[in-house]
Parts: structure tokens; C-alpha cells; sequence
């Protein structure tokens, strides 16, 4: 086999069924040998899409996702989504073409040291060797995978590429985490079984090792309401009793939350990570008075908060090991657990007029209970992630920790070409649909039929509310609108533009029967968020 048929043998071997990218002619051998191997190439009109794309096949499959990009130019616009990778736990092996080493050093034409522009935002980055690609492609999957999950570089010179290469297959078997022991587990036990007013807050490590049986079981045993980041929302139902839903970013969501995380005696912290969190999160408890339990897939050196235990462990694994014999009782007594998820329904209801909560609501009543959403960044972005109830993990997708813009719609693609008749929905501000919308001709060309809406009131709505917060001029975020219908249909799908709440409904029902993809553009007024979030 040549180097590149290795390399795809073994992707192949782990699940991966799709790559995405934008070839050019020092990646030809390495795409021929993916749909070799049996992996889909995917087109893509920029690769900055084309890794979000790869993102949403992850969340569907488990399998990591693959982006393919040729050298220099084609490399390094993928930089922004590998770091997205990298800061939300995403398993992705990125495939770059190079020039051959004797030949850079008398070429210069799109020539760089790419290893050393990958190295800071991947956990490994590595140059292919012929006679030993069987080794790299199974080093890069096992550190892509084990651990908190992230994004290894692989160079791929043009003669390795084509190069004969032998060896094939797992080389290692994966690292697993296992349950602490020790004294730390024997106080958390008790301190467990002790509390009067536990409380979880559960987070991106606990999605990534498919803890959600593990924080039911806690939450029911221990009565202890369940608050999540908005990467980890659905880990418990949000229809459930003790789920109060996600956190993050809202100031009205933390006026109710963050006090009653101050009257918690025991706080378990489950792959609880606050890369998400805004600065109000920053020390959320007090580890000195409160009994707090970290269990994390790796030691928190980020200091953004401190606890009394530190574990370093499987989510699932440790809870269940530190968890009592038998449930508690009496604990949060006169209501005060339903008086908060109250507190929060209140906060973010279902309005009568016309509005960004409005769509958000109307949107989530229409479609199926298994609906995918995705989100851009964005004042929608807040709104949404309080409001849109999910049901189980990943139900909702967004890019958290990196929080860039332009990742809903690659999100929603990826994932629709996994579960091609699942509903799925993303939901972009103009600004972040006008940075993806060539990615529509894909949608088009795959013959997805994903549900597109864009709030549209033609400014960076979040940025433009900070400016009128600071008493500051508007200047450089308003722009035209545009009409994302025509586009849409120009593209090949339908298109709605909808103003009123019953537009909205007949487009979302049209969609849903629709053969194609739908773009709704819903028009609201500038400064809709005034107070939402």
C-alpha cells in the first residue's frame, strides 16, 4: 500500500466515514486513498467550514471527524476552527499536503513551516513518514481521542504521500480512565452522604464520556438539582424535575442561579469545565465553607475556581463510586429547588409578540422532540441556550469555549450528512450566515434538506448592545440587509422571509415536507435583545 492508503485504512478502522476539505494538487493521493478506504470526501467551499462539518459528523458518530487541506493558503484557513477543536474537546485529525523537505529548501512558492503553525492549537502535530505511517496515524487517533479529546496535525509531504508503506491496524489498545480511590473518594462519600442541599453542575468532559445515566442516577439519588454549561445541556432531560437548565453567559440566568449555588453545602462538579462560563462564574462557590467535588478528565490548572477535592477521573465511573447506598432524604426542604426552575421559566417565558424569543419558541413547538439544533455565536446564541430545551446530550451545538461565529451552519451539514432524515435546524445572525453562505451550494449538492433560520436585523447585535452599554457611538456594526430568501432559492433550496409568528409556523411546516434545504430569514426589529438575556 502506499503511505496514504495507511493512513485511510486505519481512519477507516475507527470509524471515520467522511472527510472534508478543499483538495489541491498535494493532497490528490491522500483524497484518492480516503475513497479507497471507504471514507467520503466531501467538497466544501472554505475549510473553515469544512472542520465544523467534520465537528458535526464527530457528535453524531463518536468517530473523529476529518478535515483535508492542501498547502499554505488551504492550511491556514482552517486555524480557527482547529482551535474551536482544541478549546471544545473535538477529536479531529487534520490532514495538510506539504511540499517535500529537500524541495522547500529551494521552493518557496505557498511554502511554511506548518508543523510550527499547528503545534499551539493541537494536542500533537506530526510530519508523515512512509515507514512509519502505521505508527503515526495510530499515535495521532489514540491522542485525539484518550483524555479530553482535540485536534493532532498530520504534514503529509507529496512523495510520502505516493511512498510504499507497510503495517496496518490497531497498534495499541486505548487508555482508559478509571474511578479514584483512596481517601478523597472515602470523603466524598460521606460528604455525599451527609448533604442537606447537594447540587451538580455538570459540563463538557461528562458529554464527552457519556455520563448522562451517571448524573440521572446522582441527581435522583441525592435530590440534588442538576445546572449545566450550554455545551452540556440535555446530560439530564431539561423536562426533569431537578434539571434547571444551562448556564453560561445570561446575567438573568445567573441572578437566580449563582445564589443558590451559594446556598448548596455540597456542590458536585462533574467534567464540569468553565471555559464557557462568563466572568460571574469566575469562583462561583466558596470551597472553604462549601464542600465542593471536581471530577475532571484532567487536573484543573485553568484556577478559574478552586474546590475542597480535586478528582482527577471517568465522570461516570467516579460518581457512581462515591455515590450512597441509599437516597437521601429531606434535602433542599419548603420547595426551593422548584421555586428556582420558577424563578428561571419566569425569567425567559414564552413571549406574545413578535421577537428573537418569539422564533426561538415557536421554532422548538413545531418540530419533532429529536430535532439537532445548532447555534452561532451571538446575542441569539444567549437567548437560545436558555431557552431551547434539550431533551438528551448534544441536542444543541455550538461552539462554547472558542465561541466564533460562522459555525451553526457547518455544524448543521455535518450532522445532516450522518442522519440525512433526522431534522435538523441551525440558527445563524446575519453577519454569521453571510461568513458560511456558500456553504448553502453544498447543502444543495449533498441534497440535505437541513432548516437554515437567520435572525436578521442587519447588526452584530451583541456587540452593538455592549456599545449603547458603554455610552459609546454606533460605529461598525450595522450593515444592509440582505434578502436570505432569494438567496436561498438562488442556491437551489426554498426560502421564507417571515415578520410574524404565523409566517413563521407555515415556513417551519413547509420545511419539514420540503425536498430541499429551507433558508427562513426572520426579520426583527434592531435592539430585539434589549433586556432578553
Amino acid at each position: 500500500m502506499r503511505a496514504a492508503d495507511v493512513v485511510a485504512k486505519r481512519l477507516y478502522e475507527a470509524g471515520c466515514r467522511w472527510a472534508f476539505g478543499m483538495p489541491g494538487g498535494e493532497v490528490l493521493t491522500l483524497m484518492d486513498a480516503l475513497q479507497k478506504a471507504g471514507i467520503t470526501f466531501v467538497l466544501c467551499k472554505h475549510e473553515n467550514a469544512a472542520g465544523f462539518m467534520a465537528e458535526g459528523t464527530y457528535h453524531r458518530t463518536g468517530a473523529p471527524g476529518i478535515m483535508l487541506a492542501t498547502v499554505g493558503p488551504g492550511a491556514l484557513n482552517g486555524i480557527n476552527v482547529i482551535e474551536n477543536a482544541h478549546q471544545d474537546r473535538v477529536p479531529m485529525i487534520v490532514l495538510t499536503g506539504c511540499v517535500d523537505a529537500d524541495q522547500a529548501q529551494v521552493y518557496t512558492h505557498q511554502v511554511l513551516d506548518q508543523p510550527r503553525v499547528f503545534r499551539p492549537i493541537t494536542k500533537e502535530t506530526f510530519t508523515l513518514n512512509a515507514a512509519a505511517a502505521h505508527v503515526i496515524i495510530d499515535k495521532a487517533l489514540a491522542i485525539a481521542t484518550e483524555g479530553r479529546p482535540g485536534p493532532v496535525h498530520i504534514d503529509v509531504p507529496i512523495s510520502v504521500a505516493d511512498a510504499p508503506a507497510d503495517g496496518t491496524g490497531v497498534l495499541r489498545r486505548p487508555a482508559a480512565a478509571v474511578a479514584p480511590v483512596g481517601p478523597d473518594l472515602d470523603r466524598a462519600r460521606q460528604a455525599l452522604a451527609g448533604a442537606k442541599r447537594p447540587l451538580i453542575i455538570a459540563g463538557l468532559d461528562a458529554v464527552v464520556e457519556g455520563a448522562a445515566s451517571a448524573i440521572q442516577t446522582a441527581a435522583e439519588k441525592l435530590g440534588a438539582p442538576v445546572i449545566t454549561t450550554y455545551k452540556a445541556k440535555g446530560l439530564l432531560p431539561e423536562s426533569h424535575s431537578l434539571s434547571l437548565g444551562g448556564a453560561g453567559l445570561s446575567p438573568k440566568a445567573d441572578s437566580v442561579l449563582l445564589p443558590f449555588v451559594a446556598q448548596a453545602d455540597v456542590i458536585l462538579a462533574i467534567g464540569y469545565d468553565p471555559i464557557e462560563m462568563r466572568p460571574g462564574w469566575q469562583n462561583p462557590w466558596n470551597a472553604g465553607t462549601q464542600m465542593v467535588i471536581d471530577i475532571t478528565a484532567a487536573p484543573n490548572h485553568h484556577y478559574m475556581h478552586q474546590s475542597t477535592l480535586n478528582i482527577v477521573g471517568n465522570c461516570a465511573a467516579s460518581v457512581e463510586a462515591m455515590l450512597p447506598d441509599d437516597p437521601l432524604s429531606g434535602v433542599w426542604p419548603d420547595g426551593q429547588i422548584a421555586k428556582v426552575k420558577a424563578a428561571m421559566a419566569e425569567a425567559f417565558p414564552k413571549p406574545d409578540t413578535w421577537g428573537p424569543a418569539q422564533v426561538i419558541a415557536t421554532c422548538q413547538d413545531a418540530l419533532p422532540d429529536d430535532t439537532l439544533a445548532t447555534a452561532d455565536s451571538g446575542a441569539h446564541r444567549i437567548l437560545l441556550s436558555q431557552m431551547w430545551r434539550c431533551g438528551f446530550p448534544r441536542a444543541l451545538t455550538q461552539s462554547s469555549g472558542f465561541c466564533t461565529m460562522g459555525c451553526a451552519v457547518p455544524l448543521a451539514l455535518g450532522a445532516q450528512i450522518v442522519e440525512p432524515d433526522r431534522t435538523v435546524i441551525s440558527f445563524s445572525g446575519d453577519a454569521g450566515m453571510l461568513m458560511v453562505a456558500g456553504e448553502l451550494a453544498t447543502a444543495a449538492e449533498m441534497g440535505l434538506k437541513t432548516i437554515f433560520v437567520v435572525f436578521v436585523d442587519a447588526s452584530l447585535a451583541l456587540i452593538e448592545l455592549k456599545q449603547r452599554q458603554r455610552q459609546l457611538p454606533n460605529r461598525g456594526v450595522d450593515f444592509d440587509r440582505c434578502d436570505f430568501a432569494a438567496l436561498a432559492r438562488a442556491f437551489g433550496g426554498q426560502g421564507h422571509r417571515v415578520q410574524s409568528q404565523a409566517e413563521l409556523q407555515a415556513a417551519l411546516q413547509a420545511a419539514q415536507t420540503s425536498d430541499t434545504f429551507t433558508v427562513i430569514a426572520a426579520e426583527i426589529d434592531r435592539q430585539s435583545y434589549d433586556g432578553a438575556f
